[in-house]
């Protein structure tokens, strides 16, 4: 259509921080603390690990310290996601910096990736090349990782499920607190038995575990950057959604993506019966209302009549 097709200021574009706004996006300000203790706790205990690792000669100790300081930067790297998150909107990034938890979670993933072929490397060369390795200390290090990952994983517990980049954190702190079980295990068994070739076959226990709690957080984040419709959206329970709107006719040309870990967009072509043009501005507030409810924070909406077609092919 022509005259209907409206992208200026009147009544074709809704956005939701106008009239009638209710922020469904999950409020994470607390988290600030949870990342900053996290943060420390790890710091220091990277710092045990490289030094016992160093000292008893043991692989296992040296790649979770390794594996713990790509947490260490993910956390850091989060953090900076949210503070950018509250810089406001300019001329030349109209959404703000919300996108750079969305990066943020990405460039996490792909860290953790290449920690994954790190370490199974320095496993196949342990294999090869065995070490005298000290058991004892390892067990005890890893030991207290089990308390230092399982606290900071449970300071995210309560939020994983609402941002990407939580989730992510909250996944790579269990996954250590596992990990840091089985190298204390290992390190038992070298120190009444002497075999050492267990502590390079923990190892590659440990990049085949960290691979599988990576995969999810890679994919998720590779969609989101791709402007896929985040996991949790389902275009025909929104399409459903929009069409109990009274005066509303049919819904196409739907496009969903995320502007950050915890917002979303819309924008969306809208068949309007002629009798209630008159009465769109109601509609687009109604319509609004519902995406809140759906997790969809931003909308754009293309009025159409519902005598007239569409002109764009992919309608």
């Amino acid at each position: 259509m022509s005259a209907t097709h409206d992208h200026g200021h009147s009544h074709g574009h809704s956005h939701s921080h106008g009239h009638h706004h209710h922020d469904h996006a999950p409020k994470l300000d607390h988290l600030n603390t949870a990342f900053i203790v996290g943060i420390i706790l790890n710091s220091a205990f990277v710092v045990l690990e490289v030094v016992a690792g160093l000292w008893s000669h043991s692989l296992s100790l040296l790649t979770d310290a390794g594996h713990n300081l790509s947490d260490v930067a993910g956390l850091a790297l989060a953090l900076l996601a949210f503070k950018l998150t509250k810089v406001s909107s300019n001329s030349e990034y109209t959404y703000g910096y919300k996108r750079s938890t969305i990066i943020v979670s990405f460039f996490n993933a792909l860290v953790l990736f290449i920690a994954v072929g790190f370490i199974g490397y320095e496993a196949v060369m342990r294999f090869i090349h065995p070490e005298v390795i000290a058991g004892g200390t390892m067990a005890w290090v890893a030991f207290a990782g089990i308390g230092i990952n399982a606290v900071t994983a449970w300071l995210f517990v309560k939020d994983k499920d609402k941002d990407l980049n939580v989730k992510g954190a909250y996944l790579h702190m269990a996954v250590d607190a596992i990990v840091s079980f089985g190298v204390v295990v290992s390190g038992l068994i070298i120190y009444f038995t002497h075999i050492y070739w267990i502590d390079s076959a923990v190892s590659l226990i440990v990049a085949i575990v960290i691979l599988k709690g990576t995969w999810s957080l890679l994919s998720d984040s590779l969609r989101l950057e791709m402007d896929g419709v985040p996991k949790e959206m389902d275009l025909d329970k929104i399409k459903q959604e929009l069409m109990k709107c009274k005066g509303v006719v049919d819904v196409h040309h739907i496009h969903v993506w995320a502007l950050s870990t915890t917002e979303n967009a819309l924008t969306a072509h809208l068949v309007i019966d002629q009798n209630a043009v008159t009465s769109f501005d109601n509609i687009k507030h109604d319509l609004r209302h519902r995406l809140e409810h759906l997790s969809i924070s931003h909308s754009t909406f293309e009025p159409e009549f519902a005598d007239e077609k569409c002109v764009h092919v992919d309608c």
